[in-house]
């Protein structure tokens, strides 16, 4: 297979991902009351573990200024908590706190709740095709994660 067979299909498989990802988006009444983007930050603060708040405004595609609101909130609520790095106290660390892994462990319960629910018509052949396809894929990507993006 040629280089740019497998760059295209993976740009379809990314925009079937982005689609899938829409169809499984949280309504607000599942998120504990949070914004999307509140609870996005924690779970990615969970699985990630601390980070300076430019580092994760540059994830998000927001502005760090922005996302103080974001951030307030959470600590306010005891989600997350804010450290001001001593050797540089420009930088701001943020990690989450036991009230803060529970809320996003759930947050994540709840996604895999509703992916179960939107592949629970494949047939069993499907399923199976799938997930070789899958456990492929995520150990290829895993390596080139690991090789260029850190």
């Amino acid at each position: 297979m040629k280089r740019k067979e497998y760059v295209r299909l993976m740009g379809r498989a990314l925009i079937m991902f982005d689609r899938l990802a829409d169809g499984l988006k949280l309504r607000p009444e599942k998120l504990d009351g949070f914004t999307r983007q509140q609870m996005t930050v924690l779970v990615r603060l969970l699985l990630d573990g601390r980070a300076k708040l430019k580092d994760i405004a540059r994830r998000e595609m927001v502005s760090a200024p922005n996302l103080c609101a974001t951030f307030r909130k959470l600590e306010h609520d005891g989600l997350v908590l804010r450290t001001v790095d001593e050797s540089d106290r420009r930088n701001t660390w943020y990690s989450v706190t036991r009230s803060g892994e529970r809320v996003a462990r759930r947050a994540i319960e709840q996604f895999y709740d509703m992916m179960e629910k939107m592949f629970a018509d494949l047939d069993s052949d499907d399923e199976q095709e799938l997930t070789g396809a899958l456990e492929s894929m995520n150990e290829i990507l895993t390596k080139v994660v690991k090789n260029h993006v850190g």
